[in-house]
């Protein structure tokens, strides 16, 4: 048995095809779980080296040996150079001793709690680390220790679903079939694809998976089309996920299977209208274009899904900052904090793609405190991203030549008008046929699978 894995930015499903029919996997009730994980116990971070009195005594130490040999030897070196040699000694021991803490290895993801449940568990506990959409990182530059605690997460939630399915359709799951955006999230170019790929089946294997394959998530799609569609035709497919945009060109129905002509896509999706929305409707209430504090932290405060930005916001000083925004992103840097905040502005989303206003309470922040957000907002938010997805389909309708018959939508930012209406408009001929914004990527991956 092949199960088919959605392992997605936003959410992640499962699904095994038996018996002719698409079985899909439980998450407690649900069918789906929100892609985060949370360790009750924080992981050792090389980044996160500190000079404690212990390390500062042990520098010093070295110095004045430095010092001493230095004048032995007849050289002439600066207070800066011997301090500079000395650090240099003292943070490769400390990141040496950090690597053979029970903290930094895999023991640590054992008491692992996943979706809504890790999310719930952080901001009871206020300690331990949470990480959110660690598929959005896979294609990035990492230094080799972030790359093995990816790594290890990723490993953790494939297990997860392994282990679930297993339980689930008694029997013991050994082979998957993965879904893959064209193009990964990615600061290193085509390498970006290479490497996610790689750390994706590297944690497959290490998930108890003996045999690994990927598919195409716009594929994936147009399997799950094909599935219920009677006639032949040409479609279009869009799949708008939370950290990629994926189409395919298909002929898709009928008694032939479906055939992929082409594929495109681009690492853009519904979290990139989040942070436009977090910096345009939420971060003002924090300064952002109104104190001196420098723009980028904003962004670090927003993007909870990558970590050295997280990190970084949490160093920064705030404390000469006028109130009431000083002691704001004071309270934005405490435990938590910045998840609550993107869990309100996505919320926030979601609301404004049926009602007019949105009320979001912020008394984590400060007591009474809340924004108001409207749809004129969302829909500016939103601009950045649908201009990008306006000139992606226009250039699949010249890489076409010809207006297909139907356009199917999929992927849960399919749910928006803006982005039914975006599609239409750039294909004013074909129908437009709505798919399953949450699982058609991974039924379409079981009837592959199976």
């Amino acid at each position: 048995m092949k199960l088919g894995i959605d392992f997605g930015t936003s959410n992640s499903a499962a699904a095994a095809h038996i018996d002719g029919k698409v079985v899909p996997v439980r998450f407690g009730e649900a069918l789906q779980f929100r892609t985060t994980v949370y360790f009750p116990e924080v992981m050792r971070d090389p980044n996160d080296f500190e000079l404690t009195p212990a390390l500062e005594h042990q520098l010093q130490e070295l110095i004045e040996s430095g010092r001493r040999d230095a004048r032995s030897a007849g050289l002439q070196r600066s207070p800066a150079q011997l301090r500079s040699d000395a650090m240099r000694v003292v943070r490769r021991q400390w990141m040496e001793e950090r690597i053979r803490e029970p903290q930094s290895s895999t023991s640590l993801l054992q008491n692992a709690l996943y979706g809504d449940e890790a999310l719930d568990a952080y901001f009871e506990e206020n300690e331990g680390n949470l990480v959110q959409s660690p598929k959005s990182m896979l294609g990035y530059n990492l230094h080799p220790r972030a790359k093995q605690t990816i790594t290890g997460i990723a490993t953790h939630i494939l297990e997860h679903i392994r282990l679930t399915a297993s339980r689930q359709l008694g029997h013991n799951v050994r082979s998957a079939l993965l879904g893959r955006p064209v193009q990964f999230r990615s600061s290193i170019g085509e390498a970006g694809n290479t490497q996610a790929l790689d750390i994706l089946r590297g944690a497959a294997l290490a998930a108890g998976f003996d045999e690994v394959a990927f598919l195409e998530e716009p594929a994936a799609t147009a399997m799950h089309y094909h599935a219920v569609s009677s006639e032949r035709h040409e479609a279009v497919i869009v799949d708008v996920g939370g950290g990629t945009t994926d189409i395919a060109h298909a002929s898709v129905g009928g008694t032939a299977p479906p055939q992929i002509h082409r594929a495109w896509g681009i690492a853009r999706g519904g979290t990139d209208i989040d942070l436009a929305l977090s910096l345009a409707g939420y971060m003002p209430l924090f300064g952002r274009g109104i104190t001196r504090v420098p723009a980028h932290h904003y962004v670090e405060a927003a993007m909870v899904q990558d970590m050295p930005r997280q990190r970084d916001f949490r160093q920064h000083d705030y404390s000469a900052v006028d109130a009431p925004y000083g002691p704001r992103l004071q309270a934005l840097q405490d435990t938590g904090n910045t998840a609550r905040l993107y869990r309100a502005v996505e919320q926030c989303k979601i609301a404004l793609s049926d009602a007019p206003r949105h009320a979001s309470a912020l008394d984590f922040i400060e007591p009474g405190l809340s924004v108001i957000t409207d749809a004129p907002q969302l829909d500016q938010a939103a601009g950045g991203y649908l201009g990008e997805l306006a000139t992606l389909l226009r250039q699949v309708g010249e890489d076409i030549g010809h207006a297909p018959a139907a356009v199917f939508l999929t992927g849960g930012m399919s749910r928006a008008g803006y982005i039914q209406r975006t599609a239409a408009e750039a294909f004013p001929g074909s129908r437009l046929v709505h798919g399953d914004p949450s699982f058609g990527v991974v039924q379409g991956l079981a009837l592959a699978a199976g």
